[in-house]
């Protein structure tokens, strides 16, 4: 058995908590609003490898290798990046990107987005759900015990973050960096909560002051809201085109704009592609161009080596003013993730732990 720091409570238990008793620190330590209000020019991006011999990910290391490598080149110049890998994969990555590039830290999955941190400005920690492990009670166990094993990372490095019992995935809390947050409905369900009570619980743990519920584009499985929507500004919205279903189209753009008042909607050309899956529970994120990082500065955005990346680029430039950085997510759409889901985000003094902590380990 793999002892894991979370607890089972009852629904009506958390509620009481996150009404009553407000949230718990990792460290014991508040975040001030100063402080999550800092924006540096440089954000940290973290990447993590699979595990050496991992079995799930044996026909696709090479490709995620190359992903990495591709990616992290082109964060280089721009913004700070770390690879956390094996003993046994730290040498082709620090060949590759550099010493203070890398650190020998394994994650027992590849998708940072999801069982980190969210919320960059004032991090919190929500409960990994067990849709990111394939679902079911196992899946439950395996998530915990992913994310026990980041958050002894973190905690050896001294971050800082607050503590949800709230189960939510990174890939399903999308905000603005200004108080506004797109979720799919399938919190609602992870948490037994009704919309009112969920809006106020993600409220009061993450300091957001507008959430919209939307519904996934497609049911069961992950329904992270980063495969169909993306802030480029503060209530600045890009939003998947789906010419095939106008009335998921059209409860789509009603949900966004009830939830998040005076937002600005931007459609983007969305020529996705199941034809390729690697694991049938997750479906696929090819021609997906909203799975993008985006940063106070720039947006590294999933391209695919066909036509529609083009006119995505265009779309882009004409909805920001931020730099738009082409990333190509051939190698890895087909696992169902690509720029966002591969990265966590930091920055201030998060980023500084985490990056002082690498040296020391080197």
């Amino acid at each position: 058995m793999i002892a894991t720091h979370f607890q089972q409570y009852p629904i009506a238990a958390i509620v009481a908590m996150f009404i009553l008793a407000g949230t718990s620190c990792a460290q014991a330590e508040d975040i001030s609003e100063k402080d999550s209000r800092t924006m540096p020019n440089r954000e940290l991006i973290v990447l993590a490898a699979p595990r050496s011999g991992d079995e799930y990910y044996a026909d696709v290391a090479e490709a995620i290798y190359r992903f990495h490598i591709s990616y992290a080149k082109q964060i280089l110049d721009r913004d700070d990046v770390l690879v956390l890998t094996d003993e046994a994969g730290y040498a082709d990555y620090e060949e590759a990107l550099g010493t203070e590039h890398v650190v020998i830290a394994p994650m027992d999955d590849i998708w940072m987005r999801d069982f980190s941190l969210s919320n960059v400005q004032a991090p919190v920690m929500f409960r990994y759900t067990a849709a990111g492990q394939g679902g079911n009670a196992r899946g439950q166990f395996d998530a915990d015990a992913v994310q026990e094993n980041f958050t002894r990372t973190i905690d050896g490095a001294g971050l800082t973050y607050r503590i949800s019992d709230l189960l939510n995935d990174g890939g399903n809390f999308v905000d603005d960096y200004a108080g506004r947050v797109v979720v799919s409905r399938k919190f609602l369900a992870d948490n037994a909560l009704d919309e009112e009570t969920a809006r106020e619980a993600i409220k009061h743990e993450t300091g957001m002051k507008h959430v919209a519920f939307i519904d996934a584009d497609e049911q069961g499985g992950l329904e992270h809201a980063d495969g169909v929507v993306a802030f480029v500004e503060p209530n600045v919205l890009v939003v998947n085109r789906y010419e095939e279903d106008p009335d998921y189209a059209a409860a789509l753009r009603a949900d966004l704009e009830s939830g998040l008042p005076g937002v600005t909607l931007h459609e983007i050309v969305t020529p996705y592609d199941g034809t390729q899956i690697y694991d049938d529970r997750f479906g696929s994120a090819c021609g997906l161009y909203t799975n993008m990082l985006v940063t106070p500065n720039r947006i590294y955005l999933p391209t695919f080596g066909i036509p529609e990346d083009d006119v995505a680029l265009a779309s882009m430039e004409q909805w920001t003013d931020k730099e738009i950085v082409p990333v190509s997510a051939q190698q890895v759409c087909a696992m169902g993730g690509g720029v966002r889901c591969m990265s966590w985000q930091l920055r201030g003094k998060n980023a500084e732990q985490l990056l002082e902590w690498a040296r020391m380990d080197q």
